[in-house]
């Protein structure tokens, strides 16, 4: 008897401890739900009344719209056969244009632009909010396209054919119903779908865990099933390899965010490559595979190290061979941030403590040699775009005060020339660019940049914002923004990039000590530099300010609920904060990788303590945060964002908060939207830390 008790007293104790544990706000997270939308318009509406209202407000949009829909903008290409495509939005062109003229004709800065779709006419025939993601050409022909086109911006698409000389959509063509997958050509009648394809068929990340091979003129659904991953993988995904004249079927199997399977169809089936499973495949070139190693590789009794970037054979390499070669490999204060190919060169972006720098590697006679391109020094360099016929390519260069300019240049003879440039928008001789380095926590040195007025005083009263992302071996590399400059640099403000830990400036390693259990390293990192502007009398409590988005929307939200001390302003956009449940919200699934995974108890007990929406106290005196986040974006639920801000208000904490109802993760969907985005943060801003 007395067990009996003793037994329905541990089941009244487990019962009331799973209701002290439930989540009141869980109604928050039905998207379109009466209840939850009933909030988001309450709370957005009073957000966007007190925002429009300041004085700042009109001058910034109408500002910061002059610059989104200026004709002075580069047109950025992608080249395709003999043309050179691009898409285009502006004031007439509200959703857009993709468009394209002669590859001749734009290298020679006489470009004569042909519109080939108007995504504004097919927004009104079909009645829909089309959001142009991009195509993916039938080589080497180049006249038909796949485009990808989403309702309302998020990442879910639908992929229609397109004939690109009758300007139409292709009767009876390829059509792929709306899907977080995507689909590539192999050849004019044959493409690889990783889609939707029923019951059964998604990983639980949200994405396809299949890849079908699917013929004109059949149906999708008896497309042929090539390859299938695992439900608890982040996806499947097929492409097409292309060297020269030779391509091959490539099966992804993401088992997760940094793992993968590369299978490649070979001798009529599949054969998983023998290479390390958290490596990039960056490339193929002249027979040549090109992988960015994430971690020691030892193979043929010689070590490659972590962060290197090597090649081997892949004729080889298919037979279960491994004929290595090695491209590059860096220092302690070097990393790759980007790989890209033309004809038959390899170019290698590299981070030199935080500072771009570019490369050009040639195999011959089973060596790589490297040059180096004498492109500008002190900001970004990218290559924009390549040409898989020659080796001509094109590179921009940009920094805080440096307006990008696009080089045109060719890699045969190391050559470039200035291309196109945006115009200034803001008198950057007013400003100077500081790089500065702060211990955190543990000892590591931490960079950051700082952008400030030359007659800035340094008296702790000067407004200051922080960005920074930390996460996902993402980099946070200068960038010109003519609306920071014109709307903050300009209003006195004094800018702030941190390259904290869980990015990728410093290569694999500064990733990886961010990971899981790690993950405080970054939040560390960050208080680190907000310390150190205070320290210095750059600024003070009262007129810091941080920003960040998706995961460093995660980032901000941890600081203010950390350090609550430090922060007079937050703007949280499209923002991770629930890390409980994180993982069972549209693709979060498939960030375990990053994060860890909040089931297991062992991998929880190091989340929760720093889980923003489980980590919010009452009585504290938190930033009046400004949380932005879209409806419509099926990347990072918008749940996170509103369940944060209904405890916060049933504790009694103000706040701001704005929901667009279309945009996806990038927030917004058009100019205007961008513009006005862009507006209400920079009011928030300017009214909490001038």
């Amino acid at each position: 008897m007395k067990r009996i008790f003793l037994c329905i007293i541990a089941i009244i104790g487990m019962s009331s401890n799973v209701k002290a544990q439930e989540d009141k706000y869980l109604w928050l997270e039905e998207v379109d739900g009466k209840k939850a939308l009933e909030f988001v318009n309450e709370q957005s509406k009073k957000t966007e009344a007190k925002l429009t209202s300041s004085p700042y407000y009109k001058s910034i949009y109408d500002k910061s719209l002059e610059i989104y829909n200026s004709t002075d903008r580069i047109p950025y290409p992608s080249m395709y056969g003999d043309y050179v495509y691009n898409f285009w939005r502006d004031k007439d062109h509200v959703r857009g244009i993709w468009r394209r003229t002669q590859k001749s004709k734009y290298l020679n800065g006489e470009p004569e632009w042909e519109t080939v779709l108007d995504i504004d006419a097919l927004c009104k025939k079909d009645n829909k909010k089309w959001v142009y993601k991009g195509v993916s050409g039938l080589y080497p022909t180049f006249d038909r396209f796949l485009i990808r086109l989403s309702n309302g911006g998020g990442d879910a698409v639908v992929i229609r054919e397109y004939d690109v000389n009758k300007k139409e959509f292709i009767k009876d063509g390829f059509y792929i119903p709306e899907s977080k997958g995507n689909a590539t050509y192999f050849d004019k009648n044959t493409l690889i779908v990783s889609s939707n394809f029923g019951e059964g068929t998604m990983t639980t990340s949200g994405y396809s865990n299949q890849i079908k091979l699917w013929k004109r003129g059949t149906y999708l659904k008896k497309a042929k099933l090539i390859f299938e991953g695992k439900r608890t993988d982040v996806a499947s995904s097929g492409i097409v390899f292309r060297d020269g004249d030779k391509k091959y079927i490539a099966a992804y199997r993401s088992k997760s965010f940094y793992t993968r399977e590369i299978n490649i169809w070979h001798k009529e089936k599949f054969v998983t490559l023998d290479i390390p499973e958290n490596a990039s495949f960056n490339a193929l070139l002249n027979d040549q595979a090109v992988l960015n190693l994430k971690s020691d590789w030892t193979v043929n009794g010689k070590t490659y190290k972590q962060g290197s970037i090597i090649s081997l054979n892949f004729p080889d390499l298919l037979e279960g061979k491994h004929t290595t070669s090695l491209i590059y490999q860096p220092n302690e204060l070097s990393s790759v941030s980007g790989v890209s190919t033309t004809k038959n060169t390899l170019l290698l972006n590299v981070l030199n403590d935080v500072n771009g720098e570019l490369y050009i590697y040639k195999f011959n006679n089973g060596k790589w040699n490297k040059e180096k391109v004498n492109a500008p020094k002190h900001g970004r360099l990218s290559v924009y775009s390549t040409d898989e016929t020659s080796n001509n390519y094109l590179f921009s260069f940009e920094n805080f005060l440096t307006p990008r300019t696009v080089y045109y240049a060719n890699a045969d003879n190391n050559t470039f020339k200035a291309f196109k440039s945006l115009p200034s928008y803001f008198n950057s001789e007013k400003y100077k660019i500081k790089q500065f380095k702060v211990k955190s926590t543990d000892g590591t040195m931490v960079p950051y940049f700082v952008v400030h007025a030359k007659n800035m005083v340094f008296d702790g009263s000067n407004p200051t914002l922080i960005s920074a992302y930390g996460g996902f071996e993402s980099s946070s590399l200068p960038f010109y923004s003519a609306s920071y400059g014109a709307n903050l640099l300009d209003n006195g403000f004094v800018f702030v990039l941190a390259n904290i830990r869980g990015g990728g400036e410093y290569g694999p390693k500064w990733h990886q000590a961010g990971l899981k259990e790690k993950r405080q390293n970054v939040y560390d990192d960050f208080h680190s530099v907000a310390e150190d502007l205070i320290a210095k009398k750059i600024t003070s409590p009262k007129h810091l300010g941080i920003r960040g988005g998706s995961n460093g929307g995660l980032l901000v939200g941890v600081a203010f609920t950390q350090r609550p001390d430090l922060y007079n302003a937050v703007i949280c956009a499209v923002p991770l904060l629930d890390m409980k449940r994180y993982n069972k919200l549209l693709a979060g699934a498939s960030w375990m990788g990053e994060y860890g995974n909040p089931d297991k108890p062992e991998e929880w007990a190091f989340i929760k303590k720093y889980s923003p929406y489980h980590n919010l106290k009452p009585n504290k005196k938190y930033p009046e945060v400004f949380f932005y986040t879209s409806t419509r974006d099926d990347r990072v639920h918008p749940g996170h964002a509103r369940k944060m801000a209904a405890k916060m208000k049933d504790m009694g904490y103000s706040f701001f908060y704005y929901e667009n109802t279309e945009g996806g993760h990038a927030g917004s969907s058009t100019n205007e939207q961008s513009a006005k985005s862009t507006a209400m943060t920079f009011s928030y801003l300017i009214m909490k830390l001038k």
